[in-house]
């Protein structure tokens, strides 16, 4: 896990169709407040390598777009910059709301492989840190603590040594960060990594009520999301 800075920025967490890879349009659209991804042209190179080269997308209110690929098709190099977290060659990611402009990392959890959980501290303390470092109070949608690992199945965790859990559990209570502070972006890398069946339908659950509130989710992932408003981004 990152240093911590005086300001909440971007939550750093570690039935498809293909989107063709190019430009589209993304105009502002007066006629609605809906929230959208816009990502234009979007090129990021890596060790002198262009990973990324002119993707272009648009994400609307409520729909998930799932990131495929083989090894090293530079899916996480794309959930990277998505977040900003990676410099781009050219091209632009902008979140709007009918003609504004919202901030990016203000509003966007980012989940990558690390868990960003301190080990000595138990759940409860975790995902209390979190809540409180990304001002989930300030949003009627973040749910408790309590309610967070209910959905992931993680009541009986509360308390326990984040470093005593298992891997499982681990991904578990780091998914519940995603909860505890609500932002309408979600930008996952394989999330479902060490889940069991059964912890694998719960989040799957979790994100089909997160787009159905109006969310939007761009995940790398080779499960199968199973709810209707999801695309698909061939890499």
């Amino acid at each position: 896990m990152g240093a911590y800075s005086a300001q909440p920025q971007l939550s750093l967490l570690g039935f498809c169709m293909n989107i063709p890879l190019s430009t589209p349009s993304c105009a502002p659209n007066g006629s609605s407040q809906s929230l959208r991804l816009c990502v234009e042209g979007l090129s990021v190179q890596r060790a002198g390598r262009r990973i990324i080269d002119n993707i272009g997308f648009k994400l609307a209110e409520g729909e998930a777009l799932v990131v495929s690929g083989r090894n090293g098709a530079g899916k996480s190099t794309l959930l990277r910059a998505l977040a900003g977290l990676l410099p781009t060659l050219q091209g632009a990611v902008n979140l709007n709301s009918g003609d504004l402009e919202v901030e990016l990392p203000q509003n966007t959890h980012y989940l990558a492989h690390a868990d960003g959980m301190k080990l000595a501290l138990s759940v409860e303390e975790n995902l209390n840190f979190w809540a409180n470092y990304l001002a989930a109070e300030s949003h009627p949608r973040s749910q408790s603590i309590a309610q967070a690992l209910s959905i992931v199945g993680l009541t009986h965790a509360l308390r326990a040594p984040f470093g005593a859990l298992s891997a499982g559990q681990k991904r578990r209570a780091a998914l519940a960060r995603l909860l505890v502070a609500y932002r309408p972006l979600w930008l996952l890398d394989e999330p479902m990594t060490a889940l069991d069946q059964v912890s694998r339908v719960r989040f799957a659950q979790a994100m089909r009520a997160h787009c159905v509130e109006g969310g939007l989710i761009v995940v790398a992932t080779h499960e199968p999301l199973g709810f209707e408003t999801t695309r698909e981004l061939a890499l």
